[in-house]
C-alpha cells in the first residue's frame, strides 16, 4: 500500500501532528493534532518504511501549501501560476482524492492566516537535514514563482525568507535560481521544436542551446572538462530519483527529478559534442 494509501485508509503508525499534520487535516477533514512533531535525528541516516512514508507526507503537504503561499505574495495568484500547480498534480498522475487534497492544500496557503513560519519550521525537522530534498522543494517553489515569466520582488523577498528558515544561503538560492531559468528556456525550446515535428531542414527539434546547456549546469564557457564532469554528476546526484525516494520523495513526484535529470544528461551531451568528446 502506497504512503497515501496507508494514511487515508488510518494504517500509519503515526500521526503527522503540528502545523503540518493541522494544514494537512483541514485538507482531508481528519484531525491529526495529537500526534508528533518533528523526527528527533537531524543527519542523513537511512529511513525506514514509516518514517519514508512520514517525510513523503511532510513533503506533499508542504510542497503545495506553501506554492499557495509564493502565488499569493506579489498580492495576486495568475493563471499561469494556477496552471503550475495543476502542471505539478498532472506530472503526479494523482488520483482524485489526492488532487483535490493537494488542491485544498494551496488553496490554504493562499490564506492571510496561513501559518508558513511553523510549517516550514517542521517541513525541515522532517527532512532532517536531507538537503538534496529541501533543494527539490525550493526548485518547485522557484518554478511556481517564474510560472508567469517574472519574479516578482514580493516573490523574492518570500523565497528569500523560505531560504533562511530551511538553512540555504542567498548563494544557494542564486545557484537555484539560475539552473530554474535555464530549464525554463530550455523547456520553451523543447515545446516549440515539438510544435514544429521536426519537419525541415533546419527546424530545432528541441535540444538546448550550447548557451543553455552552460547555464543548466551551472558552469561557464571556459571551464574545463573535468570543472563540467564535476557539476554534471553533482547536479545528477542532487535529482536522482531513486536517491530522493528514499531520501522521502514521494513516488508520484519522481516524474519531477526524471524530467530533471533527462534536461541535466542533454546538457552534458550538449556541451560534450560542442567540445568534440567521444
Amino acid at each position: 500500500m502506497s504512503w497515501w494509501g496507508k494514511l487515508v485508509g488510518g494504517a500509519f503508525g503515526f500521526m503527522l501532528g503540528g502545523p503540518l499534520g493541522a494544514v494537512l487535516g483541514a485538507a482531508l477533514g481528519h484531525s491529526f493534532d495529537r500526534g508528533l512533531v518533528g523526527l528527533p535525528a537531524p543527519d542523513e541516516e537511512p529511513l525506514g518504511d514509516g518514517d519514508r512514508e512520514r517525510v513523503q507526507t511532510a513533503f506533499f503537504t508542504a510542497t503545495f501549501a506553501v506554492l499557495g503561499s509564493v502565488a499569493k505574495a506579489d498580492g495576486k495568484v495568475t493563471r499561469d501560476e494556477i496552471r503550475l500547480a495543476e502542471t505539478v498534480m498532472a506530472e503526479m498522475n494523482l488520483a482524485p482524492d489526492m488532487r483535490r487534497a493537494a488542491i485544498r492544500l494551496f488553496d490554504q496557503g493562499k490564506a492571510p492566516d496561513f501559518p508558513l513560519t511553523d510549517v516550514l519550521a517542521q517541513f525541515r525537522a522532517e527532512c532532517r537535514g536531507r538537503t538534496t530534498l529541501i533543494r527539490l522543494f525550493l526548485e518547485i517553489q522557484l518554478q511556481a514563482a517564474y510560472a508567469d515569466g517574472q519574479l516578482h520582488p514580493a516573490e523574492e523577498k518570500l523565497l528569500h525568507g523560505i531560504c533562511d528558515q530551511l538553512g540555504f544561503s542567498r548563494a544557494m538560492f542564486a545557484q537555484i535560481e539560475r539552473l530554474i531559468r535555464a530549464e525554463r528556456q530550455f523547456r520553451g525550446r523543447a515545446d516549440d521544436g515539438r510544435r514544429a515535428g521536426g519537419r525541415g531542414a533546419g527546424v530545432d527539434t528541441g535540444r538546448p542551446s550550447l548557451s543553455q546547456a552552460y547555464e543548466l549546469l551551472g558552469v561557464k564557457r571556459d571551464a574545463s572538462d573535468a570543472e563540467i564532469k564535476r557539476a554534471y554528476r553533482r547536479l545528477l546526484s542532487q535529482h536522482h530519483p531513486d536517491k530522493l525516494v528514499s531520501k522521502g520523495l514521494p513516488e508520484e513526484m519522481m516524474k519531477i527529478a526524471t524530467q530533471k535529470t533527462h534536461e541535466i544528461r542533454q546538457a552534458y551531451e550538449r556541451i560534450r559534442e560542442a567540445r568534440g568528446a567521444k
